[in-house]
């Protein structure tokens, strides 16, 4: 008979996540992820599987935290062009929280560590890419229909390029760009949507 666990699985998840986000995949070695969740070997590959398996979970927690704060503004009562100022003011607060460790954003992080070499990565990461596109363009349609935002222009595109902006400015805040450089990055996104 199995013995049962004595750990809480989720804060373990969350533990890695913290190291994940602050190394990133490679540098994470199973001793860190040992060290961080406070678990042994066994009972990470027992649980998990795998390293990979872990980071796949962890990854997949940060993305549900952070669509979270997104679909809250893109759901807010807030004309279209609001809500996607709301939407990248909310980047330029977090990117200010990180400034000091700047760890930038896990999903950044990861497109450019693992995406390209990584299947699974790959696919979990644009699932991710295409929900918040989704939701993105839907708001700018409906901008559109209601005269807040140009009706000529490409609702697809213009998801694309919010995506792209709030992307650059992830890593440019990475990168020690300050707040007032990331503030004019989202007026000029804003004057282009």
């Amino acid at each position: 008979m199995a013995r049962p666990r004595k750990f809480d699985e989720e804060r373990a998840v969350d533990a890695a996540l913290e190291a994940f986000w602050t190394a990133g995949y490679e540098a994470t070695s199973t001793q860190d992820l040992c060290e961080a969740t406070g678990l042994g070997r066994s009972s990470i590959y027992n649980t998990f599987k795998s390293k990979h398996d872990l980071f796949r979970r962890a990854l997949l927690r940060y993305m549900e935290r952070k669509n979270g704060s997104i679909v809250a503004v893109l759901e807010s009562g807030l004309p279209a062009r609001e809500k996607l100022r709301a939407l990248l003011d909310v980047i330029v607060e977090e990117e200010g929280l990180y400034a000091e460790d700047r760890r930038g954003c896990l999903v950044v992080n990861s497109c450019i560590e693992l995406a390209a070499r990584d299947a699974e990565v790959a696919q979990v990461l644009e699932r991710d890419y295409q929900r918040r596109f989704q939701a993105l363009k839907a708001v700018i349609e409906s901008g559109q229909r209601d005269g807040d935002i140009d009706p000529a222009k490409d609702a697809g595109a213009l998801a694309h390029f919010v995506i792209a902006a709030i992307g650059g400015m992830r890593v440019s805040a990475r990168a020690g760009v300050g707040r007032e450089a990331l503030e004019g990055i989202v007026r000029t996104t804003l004057d282009a949507v």
